[in-house]
């Protein structure tokens, strides 16, 4: 692990792993709470660590080690050119990686969080042998994505990303909709445009056309246990797909309130309550 002396905005460290994986390392828990695990937390389609800014001081208070990461080609993680090498068995593979690294460095259980796409990425970890204590899926699903306004846009965007590159995607995007901080607004273009091509389309491809590899996962994972969570108003996998990948899992389940695909940034407090209570009983 390579740190830097930049810090986070919410004071968090920015650190390296496995030499190309930009991070943000949480507050180590204090003596008194003791660290009982850490846990891993991978962003989503067009996301990146920052997306857990939110959660990281309130998990080291709850006593466990959070750190975020961009995948491959997101942000400040460099990728390969090859989309195929972002789909969520290859990424799982990288994943599986850091679970074990991160088990070696600090000596205790590593936890894995996934949002979105990166839960269908944790999933291809665990199906990899990631040696994980626990497995918790947030607002993500058994397979691709349903058809619907979400697929639509992926398959739009294509021949656009393709053609004219991601500044011109992320010009429609803001066109769209743009927040109306203008530190966060700068935030997300740089983002975005300093993401790898390959990586998004490699992405949306893996959205599309994942197949449902529940079962193999709960035969995976064995007697670990696994979680699932998702915000009251999911608009990618509705929560009755979710809540039924739940029991296909013999998983925790939990709808976040006041939240829709994002508790991590929309109800961040509702979604540590959750976390922290189910994860103290693992």
């Amino acid at each position: 692990m390579t740190t830097s002396a930049q810090l986070s905005p919410n004071g968090a460290q920015r650190v390296t792993l496995l030499g190309d994986i930009a991070a943000l390392s949480g507050p180590v828990p204090a003596s008194d709470v003791g660290t009982t695990a850490v846990v891993l937390l991978v962003p989503g389609y067009t996301g990146s660590k920052e997306d857990f800014a939110p959660l990281l001081d309130g998990l080291s208070d709850g006593g466990f080690h959070p750190v975020a990461i961009d995948l491959p080609g997101q942000y400040e993680s460099p990728g390969p050119d090859d989309e195929a090498a972002y789909l969520p068995a290859p990424l799982g593979e990288r994943v599986a990686e850091l679970v074990a690294d991160l088990a070696a460095t600090f000596d205790r259980p590593v936890i894995l969080l996934g949002h979105s796409y990166g839960g269908l990425v944790c999933r291809g970890a665990a199906l990899a042998g990631a040696p994980v204590a626990g497995l918790t899926l947030l607002d993500s699903g058994p397979e691709k994505l349903p058809h619907g306004l979400r697929t639509q846009t992926l398959e739009a965007a294509e021949p656009l990303l393709r053609e004219q590159g991601l500044e011109a995607v992320y010009a429609i995007r803001e066109q769209l909709g743009a927040p109306a901080n203008a530190q966060l607004r700068a935030f997300l273009r740089e983002r975005f445009v300093s993401s790898s091509a390959a990586g998004l389309l490699g992405m949306a491809h893996g959205l599309r056309h994942e197949p449902d590899r529940v079962d193999e996962l709960t035969a995976a994972l064995g007697d670990r246990p696994a979680f699932v969570a998702t915000g009251e108003g999911d608009d990618a996998w509705s929560v009755d797909q979710q809540k039924d990948m739940a029991r296909r899992l013999a998983a925790g389940f939990a709808v976040i309130p006041r939240a829709a695909h994002a508790p991590n940034v929309e109800n961040p407090a509702g979604l540590l309550d959750v976390l922290l209570a189910e994860w103290r009983a693992w």
